[in-house]
């Protein structure tokens, strides 16, 4: 096996970390940033930002009539755009956790949070670069994606337009739904017969028809079958059990009844769901821990060729020490405990460290999305939550509000660590593909990290004051306009609230939690007995689609089975038949076929998500009417009309993606192809689930 060559030569040097690049990344990272919290808050999801922002990145290079732009250029910028987003998602997965505990989510907090978390985690992954992407050669699939979109860019590639489309229809979109609201953002039926009650819901949102195509039908399937559980089983078996609200609205009541008591059996599913993704990837840890300690945080020799060339070792472990010392500080006049802030400090030396190379490792086996992030967050807050209550607790007699608070500013800045390590290991494996020189790589990822770290608190604050974050903050602060209608729901700071309360002996449904313990070890168990015969049920993402509301899961889900429906024709027309293995040249057009769905869903998502940013900006200032109230003989469509306008815009999205399909032998071959992929969808289930 020869010697590894980059696409751009070490023996060349191009443009790189150039004015323009920054300027543009500075602006993509601040965009994609705001975008993923609006996304997270919603849904409890974000999606990587790496590709759209190549993607716009060439696009807008070549607009301003830029000649000379190179690969590396365009790399600088995704590097940027894509540290803002992974910094984002530790942060809105732990700080609004802060409004469900009764405390006040401050801005300059959140700050100090995200800085340091996400220095913290981009430092340490620069201690790991070599050993992990150079001597393991580990895999990094969103990384390797990343270089090849940007090579096609290079080379001139055609698809590169499809992002403005999207961008704008989820612009479009998400201005007419959530700023001029002329539609309902959702449809809820329910029914009764016979004392059992029936729910169902669904999301007009573009955003979680895209997410649902990204992550794809197998974990879209897993979290909806979550959702069935816990609405369709669960739900109905305790109103008829313990009885149902009395309510008039028979919707408002069942999902008050799945909230206040079915959604704690996803929480207690997701702490042990969590802590078996550790011990079931303790191999894969433990061989990336070993392979982090044996390298030699040390070293100090300094490589001579461009593409190998770090931040100097001794600088990074300066600014380590730096970071430890601002982290100390601040845990200091956070807690108002010297003793504390010390044990805390040092706690965060080991943990941090630890969970960067967990997370940068796991990401270069299965990569960023399959990282069990959820799972290291729990896990941390676990280990926090022990230790604050021996020193702050046993030894220092602190009040259980201040032990909460304590647990959580520690625990939060592990979290942002952990989220960004595995996101920034997938742009150094790119920027190793495509020759990119490390330490201008490494320096545009602490920009980035600046960037969101200043970008993702403005966005809470803006967002918290115009719609209200998490319904456990809202009913207590209801908007004094619109109540809590509009409330984001957080669902993963929730979770963490919930957990942070329930250590502490706060008021937490513990019977529900049991059961949820109950139903991951049943599904542990089953995947123990069955064994390789048996499905690989993946019990956080069904603990998520639990916890969600319904009418999230269901949107996801929609977009899933889109995504299978797509990839399955172009294996049809390619083959001329579903039977068997899909020829290679069948998997080529169906994974082109998916490349270009993921670009218009990063569009979408971004393009929809941004409006919702917008318009909360808009709402907080003062003496501006909210957009809804523009023009006022608009008004909102009824509930089928609101479908109808949802399902125009699903088709063009459809259309958009189903436009590089091979063609089909028929008139509205479509349709036919559907019915057979459908059909095979059957009979494959019927095969999988039956008895031998």
């Amino acid at each position: 096996m020869g010697e590894f060559e980059p696409y751009i030569p070490a023996s060349v040097t191009l443009p790189e970390l150039t004015k323009r690049a920054l300027i543009l990344g500075i602006v993509l990272g601040a965009l994609m940033t705001a975008a993923n919290t609006y996304l997270g808050l919603y849904i409890g999801m974000t999606v990587s930002a790496s590709i759209p922002a190549a993607v716009m990145s060439m696009l807008l290079l070549r607009m301003l009539r830029f000649k000379d732009v190179s690969i590396l250029e365009n790399n600088i910028v995704q590097t940027m755009t894509s540290a803002g987003e992974s910094l984002a998602a530790g942060v809105i997965f732990t700080m609004p956790a802060l409004l469900v505990m009764g405390r006040e989510m401050d801005t300059l907090t959140t700050f100090i949070v995200a800085i340091l978390g996400g220095i913290l985690g981009t430092i340490f992954t620069i201690t790991l670069r070599r050993v992990f992407i150079i001597e393991e050669a580990l895999l990094y699939p969103e990384g390797i994606a990343c270089e090849e979109v940007l090579v096609a860019g290079e080379k001139g590639g055609s698809q590169l337009v499809v992002i403005l489309y999207a961008l704008g229809l989820g612009a479009l979109y998400g201005w007419m739904v959530k700023g001029f609201e002329l539609t309902q953002a959702k449809i809820e039926v329910a029914g009764e017969v016979i004392g059992m009650r029936i729910y169902s819901s669904l999301d007009y949102s573009l955003s979680l028809i895209a997410v649902g195509w990204i992550v794809g039908l197998n974990i879209a399937s897993y979290i909806f079958f979550g959702a069935v559980l816990g609405v369709f089983i669960l739900t109905p078996i305790y109103g008829l059990t313990y009885g149902w609200p009395v309510d008039a609205d028979l919707a408002h009541g069942f999902k008050t009844l799945w909230a206040t008591h079915i959604r704690f059996v996803g929480v207690g599913c997701m702490v042990v769901g969590g802590l078996w993704t550790l011990i079931d990837m303790r191999r894969t840890i433990s061989s990336g821990l070993k392979k982090a300690i044996s390298s030699g945080m040390g070293e100090t020799e300094i490589s001579t060729i461009r593409t190998e060339m770090d931040i100097p070792m001794n600088r990074a472990i300066i600014a380590l020490g730096v970071i430890a010392f601002l982290t100390f500080l601040f845990y200091w006049w956070k807690t108002n405990s010297l003793v504390l802030a010390i044990v805390g400090a040092l706690f965060l030396s080991v943990t941090a460290f630890f969970f960067s190379a967990v997370a940068g490792y796991i990401a270069g086996v299965v990569g960023s999305s399959n990282s069990p992030v959820s799972g290291m967050t729990i896990a941390t807050l676990m280990a926090t939550s022990l230790v604050v209550w021996f020193v702050g607790g046993v030894l220092l007699n602190m009040e259980q509000e201040d032990l909460m608070y304590a647990t959580l500013i520690i625990a939060s800045v592990v979290a942002v660590n952990a989220a960004i390590a595995g996101d920034v290991m997938q742009d150094l494996k790119t920027g190793h593909l495509v020759g990119a020189t490390p330490w201008k790589q490494q320096t545009a990822e602490l920009i980035g990290v600046i960037i969101g770290a200043i970008v993702a608190p403005l966005t809470l604050t803006v967002l918290n004051e115009a719609f209200r974050i998490t319904p456990t903050y809202c009913a207590v602060n209801p908007h004094p306009e619109w109540g809590c209608s509009k409330v984001l729901e957080a669902p993963q700071a929730e979770i963490i609230g919930t957990l942070i309360e329930g250590m502490f002996g706060g008021s937490v449904n513990y019977p529900m939690l049991g059961l949820g313990v109950a139903v991951a070890a049943i599904i542990i168990g089953a995947r123990w007995y069955l064994g390789s015969n048996g499905p690989k049920l993946p019990i956080m993402s069904i603990a998520i689609g639990m916890y969600l509301p319904f009418y999230l899961s269901a949107t996801i889900f929609l977009g899933g089975v889109l995504n299978h429906f797509v990839s399955r024709t172009a294996h049809l027309r390619v083959d001329g038949t579903l039977s068997g293995k899909p020829s290679e040249k069948a998997i080529k057009s169906s994974k082109e076929l998916v490349s270009r769905g993921t670009l218009l869903s990063a569009g979408l998502i971004a393009g929809e998500a941004l409006m919702g940013v917008l318009i909360a900006v808009i709402i907080i200032i003062p003496f501006i009417s909210p957009p809804n109230n523009w023009i006022p003989f608009l008004g909102t469509l009824g509930p089928f009309f609101s479908l109808i306008f949802f399902l125009w815009f699903f088709g063009v999205f459809t259309w958009l993606v189903t436009r590089s399909l091979p063609p089909g032998k028929r008139p509205f071959s479509l349709m036919f192809d559907w019915a057979q992929v459908a059909f095979d969808g059957g009979r494959r289930l019927i095969e999988k689930i039956k008895p031998n």
